[in-house]
């Protein structure tokens, strides 16, 4: 049997259209997504820090086990009870955030080639976002997609967990399962859709056809 596709979540409210942030976090969380992670960079520490709160604390309410994650702030992650913190490539090298983090915290880190991956993997990240594997308008800054081919090199190459991110739609979650990621990331399939629920299904649907 293969293994459990893992969903990961990641915010951004300027793209959640009629609904609000809060109910897409309610639903993704309710529908079962393994992770989210709260993004909102430009929010003051204040606002972030009450959001993810409210966040984990309806992630215990439902009892399905979604760890929340919060983009770069330590202080804020750790005050709000959540489950780690995610670094990017202007963020605080994952060493230094590995050491800093109390025991069972996670750090992850988003990385754009093997040479990052590798490197990330060494400093002490539990997990990897990696990507652009397919093209999207968010990441045009990083150049052209990575595709499939890297991907299943850097999942080779590595041993903790790789998630595939960018441009992901649901024909091509097995694809990716494929060529060793655990799971997809991504903003936009999650806020773009109509149902999370639906969609967590269709996902789950389609990594067992794969």
């Amino acid at each position: 049997m293969p293994a459990k596709l893992q969903l990961y979540y990641i915010t951004d409210r300027t793209q959640t259209k009629s609904r609000s942030l809060e109910d897409c976090l309610a639903g993704a969380i309710a529908a079962g997504v393994d992770y989210v992670q709260i993004r909102e960079k430009d929010l003051p520490a204040r606002t972030r820090l009450t959001l993810t709160e409210a966040t984990v604390a309806h992630a215990e309410r439902q009892g399905q086990g979604t760890r929340v994650i919060v983009n770069d702030r330590l202080d804020v992650a750790l005050a709000a009870r959540a489950h780690g913190v995610h670094l990017g490539a202007r963020s605080m090298p994952v060493g230094i955030m590995r050491r800093m983090a109390p025991p069972g915290f996670r750090v992850g880190a988003s990385c754009h080639s093997l040479e990052e991956a590798v490197a990330a993997q060494a400093a002490g990240a539990d997990y990897l976002l990696l990507g652009p594997i397919f093209a999207t308008p968010s990441k045009l800054q990083y150049g052209p997609p990575l595709g499939i081919t890297k991907l299943d090199e850097v999942t080779h190459q590595v041993t903790i967990p790789v998630f595939a991110l960018g441009g992901i739609t649901p024909d091509r979650v097995a694809t990716c399962l494929a060529s060793g990621a655990v799971g997809i990331a991504g903003i936009r399939i999650f806020q773009d859709c109509d149902s999370i629920q639906d969609l967590v299904r269709e996902l789950h649907a389609q990594a067992l056809e794969g």
